[in-house]
């Protein structure tokens, strides 16, 4: 093995005396000594898991399975490892839609949400009617890009 000696602070962790972890290292080693691993949570619901880890997580969310075009996307997404674009970027969609999904279920529901606030336009209105303007002026510009590009024939 080679010496690396000359190397300033080489091996400064391999005396557990001199390692600052080393009493709650301790501490924790004695809480549990039945090596018993704990139980795993019930699954009622659909749980998406990651391909590099396929089975699920010892705790988990169940809250909201996926669900509708939203679930789709998840489901794409998890086709994918943690460390690629097409598993962050669909989730992110993802929410998107399953925002737009809660609207329309509201409404059939008979309940209209106050979208405006809830998006915080009435306090963006107050505070920053500058930003809002600006905001307004870039949707229209390109709804209106958008709506011309799909109208037009070929």
């Amino acid at each position: 093995m080679e010496n690396k000696d000359h190397i300033k602070g080489w091996g400064i962790d391999a005396d557990a005396k001199n390692d600052p972890t080393y009493p709650i290292k301790k501490r924790l080693e004695k809480k549990d000594q039945t090596g018993k691993t704990p139980e795993q949570q019930s699954k009622f619901v659909e749980v998406l898991t990651s391909v590099e880890r396929p089975s699920i997580s010892a705790v988990f969310g169940d809250s909201v399975p996926p669900s509708g075009l939203s679930g789709r996307i998840r489901r794409f997404a998890f086709e994918y490892g943690e460390g690629a674009f097409l598993h962050w970027l669909p989730l992110i969609f993802a929410d998107r839609v399953n925002e737009i999904e809660g609207i329309i279920e509201d409404i059939k529901k008979g309940a209209f949400p106050d979208i405006l606030s809830e998006r915080g336009m009435k306090a963006s209105w107050k505070y920053n009617k500058n930003g809002v303007i600006k905001k307004a002026v870039l949707f229209t510009f390109v709804s209106f890009v958008a709506i011309k590009l799909l109208s037009r024939k070929n």
